[in-house]
């Protein structure tokens, strides 16, 4: 069979082999543009997802980073220079437990507040709100009035979610420690450390999952240069 195109004189034409193989060589084509651009949609898709999910992570590491770097070196009754503790510690104006309580000064200075550059700054996890992340959300509250008679006022800010365990380590020159208190009289530790180690255990398979199965830890590593200088260190 074959079908006749007629221009004036010329008289051409194609078989149906031909017109079938021209059909299929472009449904060929086709079907490669096609899977080229799905891949390419996906890929999209799962960068975005990927630098999505990273930004959380990168501003809290962030924002940790300059308040443990902009810590307050303590003194003897000092109110505005305040303490440095890491532990199970409990904190005026918070009604659970905080991970780090570190008096830094990171405050805004601003002409409609009066409050200074030192603010009390603590990191603790907390049940989400909505379940549609395992985990707990990794939340900073800072306080601002330090020279309140009353309960201080207490501004909560989110940082992460999805986070399973926060750490915070500290360095004396020797070895790392899960604990310091520098209002604690019967210990060493009256300053601060040489160094702090954040280390956030994401919850992204769960906590009763294998060792191999589960998201690797991210860590910081801080340090601290600010030490406070008196007749006993």
């Amino acid at each position: 069979m074959k079908i006749k195109l007629s221009t004036g004189n010329d008289t051409r034409a194609f078989t149906l082999i031909e017109l079938i193989l021209a059909v299929g060589v472009s449904a060929i084509v086709m079907i490669a543009i096609n899977a080229v651009f799905f891949t390419a949609l996906h890929l999209r898709e799962v960068t975005s997802n990927a630098v999505d999910s990273a930004t959380p992570t990168e501003l809290a590491f962030s924002t940790m980073r300059r308040d443990l770097q902009c810590a307050v070196p303590p003194r003897p009754n000092g109110i505005l220079s305040g303490d440095f503790k890491v532990g199970n510690v409990t904190t005026v104006g918070i009604s659970q437990p905080v991970a780090i309580e570190v008096f830094t000064a990171t405050g805004a200075l601003q002409e409609n507040t009066p409050w200074g550059d030192v603010q009390r700054v603590t990191y603790a996890l907390k049940d989400p709100t909505t379940r549609t992340v395992p985990g707990k959300d990794l939340i900073r509250s800072v306080t601002r009035n330090l020279l309140s008679a009353a309960t201080p006022d207490v501004d909560e800010q989110w940082m992460m979610s999805g986070v399973e365990k926060v750490e915070f380590l500290c360095y004396d020159g020797t070895q790392w420690s899960d604990a310091w208190d520098t209002t604690d009289a019967t210990s060493v530790n009256t300053n601060l450390p040489l160094a702090i180690r954040v280390r956030i255990q994401l919850a992204g398979n769960g906590a009763n999952s294998d060792a191999s199965s589960r998201l690797q830890p991210i860590e910081m590593l801080v340090p601290l240069d600010s030490q406070s200088r008196t007749n006993r260190n």
